[in-house]
């Protein structure tokens, strides 16, 4: 099977393809996947030849797919649906009814294949979309295998697009990369993290980089430390099952906190090529210590909300944490001695994803003749959700007789720049995969260390069940052992309550 390389220039639509999306009546697809498609095909980057094939169980025809996801894209979508451009784009729905342990289902499935070939003129180009279980990434790869899908000929490429977790914990994440391998190139695998496709997640590139003021003190000599919060104001809702196997640990740190580490303490790429990227965000993961048991009650912090154990799917004696918060450090030159605070959790006081660079302070001495008491630090705050936008605060001085320092901001807010298009965050993620960019996707070696770094936390909680649970209440920003976390360090947690349009 030999390697397909077909990455072309952003910008333009991309080239002729054909998506499968395993998991087509679930919720990934209706809220997130078919409205990224729609939405790359209203602003003219999905390609004419074109079409979705739908792969799930659920007893629908073609026809029934169709009305379904009509139905349901409308009654969420942020912004109205032209009827007819979606009349148009739903055109270009299929579905075939299939189970994953059915190697017939796959034989259909390649006759439907070419089927819609023939009507779309998609050139033999196929990319297909694991919307399902985790348990099922690799019998679904495995089925594709021995199908035949997924063979690279004559040119024509196959992707696979797999969503997180990517393993249960190191063990199996190791086991899962050997038997995709298998089966696929790595090349031809795009492990998909949807916290990359946000704008101000990608501007960091820009930003650090293309920006002549901030990449010579981007580092340990003038930052004092890092913090990054993303925080849901919704509690497990309908996703207790998964939750119980997973908890906050699992499902956040080795993917969305820590890609978001690396986008912050990467070096300087040599180009903005695929692999350039990836190499120097890999060396920040490898880089980040291990959490290492004996230090597990000074380095992390776990909780859970009250209500938890209520919740549908749940035991009522769940031990599962729904909050966690990290102090991981990265054992390089740039960041050696800077610490970085990480915290994920659910029912928290504010839905919110932002990191926070704090600087160094200046020294005191010029302000001990004056009515200055104290400096505040300079923040420089990169809000990732509800809003996109960067924040910087600076002292200024208030206006007056006497010498006093106030803390300004100067905001930069996407939507006031740039105004608002709908987006669910994948658009990017799905054309790159079209374009066969994989910047924003993580490697093997990636995820791996992702894991070997929380491995020894995973083990340490699992052999030392909580006592306390549930330990945070609410509509709180988690347990007080978090506020501990920082406090002992001399430092505290930044207030989230603000929006970049609207500063304080």
């Amino acid at each position: 099977m030999m390697p397909v390389k077909s990455e072309q220039p952003k910008g333009n639509p991309a080239g002729p393809c054909l998506m499968v999306l395993f998991g087509a009546s679930g919720d990934l697809t209706k809220r997130k996947v078919i409205p990224a498609l729609y939405n790359l095909s209203q602003s003219g980057y999905l390609p004419r030849n074109f079409a979705v094939i739908g792969f799930a169980i659920d007893a629908l025809n073609t026809e029934q797919f169709r009305e379904l996801i009509t139905k349901e894209v409308r009654e969420l979508a942020e912004a109205p649906v032209e009827t007819e451009s979606w009349k148009s784009f739903a055109e270009r729905l299929y579905y075939i009814q299939g189970s994953f342990d059915d190697s017939g289902a796959f034989e259909r499935l390649g006759a439907l294949i070419a089927e819609v070939e023939r009507a779309h003129g998609v050139q033999g180009n196929h990319l297909y979309y694991l919307a399902t279980s985790p348990d099922f990434f690799s019998k679904v790869i495995g089925q594709l295998g021995r199908a035949q899908l997924v063979n690279q000929e004559a040119g024509h490429w196959r992707r696979v697009i797999i969503e997180k977790p990517f393993g249960h914990d190191l063990a199996s994440c190791i086991a899962l990369n050997r038997e995709i391998s298998q089966v696929l190139s790595e090349d031809q695998i795009y492990r998909i993290d949807h916290y990359l496709g946000k704008e101000t997640v990608q501007n960091m590139l820009i930003f650090r980089f293309g920006n002549g003021i901030f990449e010579p003190i981007w580092n340990r000599r003038y930052i004092d430390h890092v913090q990054i919060t993303v925080a849901e104001t919704l509690g497990v809702e309908h996703r207790g099952k998964y939750y119980e196997h997973a908890g906050a640990l699992r499902d956040m740190a080795p993917n969305h906190l820590f890609q978001l580490v690396s986008m912050i303490g990467m070096e300087p790429p040599i180009s903005f090529a695929a692999d350039a990227v990836r190499d120097e965000k890999a060396k920040v993961i490898h880089a980040m210590q291990p959490l290492h048991p004996d230090d597990c009650i000074h380095c992390a912090v776990r909780g859970q909300y009250d209500g938890y154990r209520s919740e549908p799917d749940v035991s009522p004696t769940s031990p599962v944490e729904t909050f966690v918060a990290l102090k991981v450090t990265i054992d390089n030159w740039r960041w050696a001695g800077v610490p970085f605070y990480l915290r994920t959790g659910k029912r928290m006081a504010a839905h919110v994803s932002e990191i926070t660079i704090q600087f160094k302070q200046p020294p005191f001495v010029l302000f001990r003749q004056t009515p200055v008491d104290h400096l505040k630090p300079n923040l420089l705050v990169v809000q990732i959700q509800p809003e996109e936008g960067i924040s910087l605060r600076f002292g200024a001085k208030v206006p007056g007789p006497f010498v006093d320092v106030g803390a300004v901001r100067m905001n930069f807010n996407y939507a006031d720049y740039f105004g608002r298009t709908p987006s669910t965050g994948y658009e990017t993620l799905l054309y790159d995969c079209m374009i066969g960019d994989s910047t924003l996707f993580q490697r093997a070696d990636m995820v791996e260390a992702g894991w070997s770094v929380v491995q020894p936390l995973i083990d340490a909680w699992a052999s030392k069940p909580p006592a306390d649970f549930p330990n945070y209440a609410p509509g709180s920003w988690g347990p007080e052992e978090s506020e501990e976390l920082l406090r002992r360090d001399g430092r505290h947690w930044r207030s989230t309550a603000w929006q970049p349009s609207q500063s304080k």
